[in-house]
């Protein structure tokens, strides 16, 4: 027995030991090829999965260096089996490969009994072509992305060396006018250029648009950026205007407003999934010109018709930029396929350790029902009580405390009911902004945010993603989409810009005791718990000692 702060168990879960005085080396160590299941006060479970090793296979990590990691770190002895399969499954990945031969598309192993076994699945015959040889086969361009969804699912990840096409040439540079690139946007640029495609994984407030920026001026080709929503296209805009050699002239917006295809063209995924009568009027929009680049950013949103789009954009870089790869509907596997592996991901904690990212305190602040409310929940369909215990009449109390707890410091009162946010942005005499709010009035209100004229907002769900709010230092969330790891990834994100004076941001989420209110906030946090952060709980009579 060592003193290691993990336990190793043959299931293939890991144990971390949040308090032992190693537990953030073993946390790094296992981040590349672990995943966070569960996240109470003591002990972290993980789990070791195909999709994980895999990835960590395709960022340069081999078994030996996973092998190594489980076996520094564990208290106890290693299960061999646990190890002789982690050899396994990474070493699946890479013995079927893509590659461009002459003017073809070939499928190659090293292995001729792996070839000869995936043939025979009914869903891939049909991408074949030809056999060249009992090692090789020929592949339809188009169907490049399917095959690799398809061979994903039945274990074995090919790897993609075919290579891409470098579209319409366009000169793009980074200007250099007082800033440049930070060391770790660098190492991610680097990564994303030597893979050719893939995933960046930054927290919020860590410079993903300057990573895109990076990749496209190392590009210097046509690029089509896909955002979330107009109000991220415009920021997407301003930042590539102050931060690269690009004009107004060269940047066009394709969105519910506009449709301008120039150069460098930023279209929300809102536009491109429009379907009318069965299609989609703007899909040309992908073949608009011949793009060098394409950037998908919050790529943990993408909807199900960008993946069918992007199956067939095998050919062009694709750069997918998220502050966390955790899909809650379980398509991780379709980002690998599709957009590329992980090609680099920087702990939350490192960051901030760097002053790249400002320290965060995490408060879950509990309340609890009157009797009255306790019974009307009690007795609701299944499907209302979340709803119920989200909006308790006991919540508004608590949030004006902690306003006034922090008056003048510039506070997000977040929440998913609108009827919720009316009720708080009316007793907080607070500006509301939610999906019905045009989009030019939510552009003043952020300016007005943003350079002080204004310290509290009360904000729905359209301000989880891509909008620059850095002077944002509290954040009070009355209510999440239910259990998304993704969402509390985001909420958190809009205060870790570095603050000028140093200071600790703090984020507060108001929950319900005893309902499903307080089981879907455990859910949320397990992601950020992954990343280092803990949550302090407190009971709402106790706030004000808090």
């Amino acid at each position: 027995m060592t003193d290691g702060a993990l336990i190793v168990q043959s299931d293939k879960t890991l144990l971390l030991e949040v308090d032992h005085d190693k537990a953030a080396d073993a946390r790094r160590a296992i981040a590349p090829f672990a995943e966070l299941e569960r996240a109470p006060e003591h002990i972290h479970t993980y789990r070791v999965t195909p999709l994980g090793l895999w990835n960590a296979r395709a960022a340069g990590h081999d078994a030996e260096q996973v092998v190594d990691a489980l076996i520094t770190h564990s208290r106890y002895p290693v299960p061999q089996a646990l190890l002789v399969d982690i050899a396994d499954t990474m070493d699946r990945y890479g013995r079927l490969v893509l590659e461009k031969d002459g003017d073809q598309l070939v499928l190659r192993t090293t292995d001729r009994a792996v070839l000869t076994e995936v043939l025979r699945h009914k869903k891939i015959k049909p991408l074949i072509g030809d056999q060249l040889s009992p090692d090789e086969v020929v592949v339809h361009p188009s169907e490049r992305g399917t095959l690799k969804q398809e061979l994903l699912k039945v274990g074995w990840p090919a790897e993609d060396r075919a290579g891409y096409v470098n579209g319409e040439a366009h000169p793009i540079a980074l200007t250099e006018d007082g800033w440049s690139l930070r060391p770790y946007q660098q190492h991610a640029v680097d990564g994303f250029w030597d893979g050719g495609s893939g995933v960046v994984v930054l927290p919020c407030g860590a410079g993903k648009t300057l990573v895109g920026a990076g990749a496209m001026s190392a590009a210097k080709a046509t690029t089509l950026i896909l955002v979330t929503n107009t109000v991220s296209a415009r920021q997407w805009r301003e930042e590539l205007l102050a931060r690269t050699t690009l004009t107004e002239d060269e940047i066009g917006e394709y969105s519910g407003a506009r449709k301008e295809v120039r150069p460098v063209t930023i279209a929300t995924y809102q536009v491109l999934t429009l379907r009318r009568k069965g299609a989609y009027p703007h899909i040309d929009l992908l073949d608009a010109r011949d793009w060098g680049l394409i950037v998908y950013d919050e790529v943990h949103l993408l909807p199900a018709p960008i993946f069918r789009m992007t199956a067939d954009l095998q050919a062009r870089r694709r750069l997918g930029l998220t502050a966390t790869l955790v899909r809650e509907d379980g398509r991780e596997a379709d980002v690998f396929s599709l957009i590329g592996p992980k090609r680099f991901d920087a702990p939350w904690k490192d960051i901030e350790s760097q002053g790249y990212i400002a320290p965060a305190d995490c408060v879950e602040v509990r309340v609890t029902l009157s009797d009255a409310e306790r019974m009307a929940y009690a007795t609701a369909d299944a499907e209302d009580r979340y709803r119920l215990a989200s909006c308790s009449p006991a919540k508004p109390r608590v949030v004006r405390q902690i306003v006034d707890q922090h008056e003048g410091e510039p506070t997000l009162v977040i929440g998913q009911y609108l009827d919720q946010l009316h009720e708080l942005s009316e007793q907080l005499d607070a500006d509301l902004i939610t999906g019905e709010t045009p989009v030019k009035v939510r552009q003043e209100l952020f300016a007005d945010f943003r350079e002080g004229h204004t310290s509290l907002l009360v904000v729905s769900k359209v301000a989880n993603f891509s909008v620059d709010l850095p002077e944002a230092t509290v954040a009070i969330q009355v209510s999440g989409t239910f259990g998304s790891r993704q969402e509390e990834a985001q909420r958190l994100g809009r205060l870790l810009r570095p603050k000028e004076d140093g200071r600790t941001a703090h984020f507060y989420t108001v929950v319900a005791r005893d309902t499903v209110d307080a089981e879907f906030a455990a859910h949320r946090q397990r992601f950020l718990a992954e990343q280092g952060y803990a949550y302090r709980i407190v009971d709402a009579d106790d706030l004000a000692g808090a």
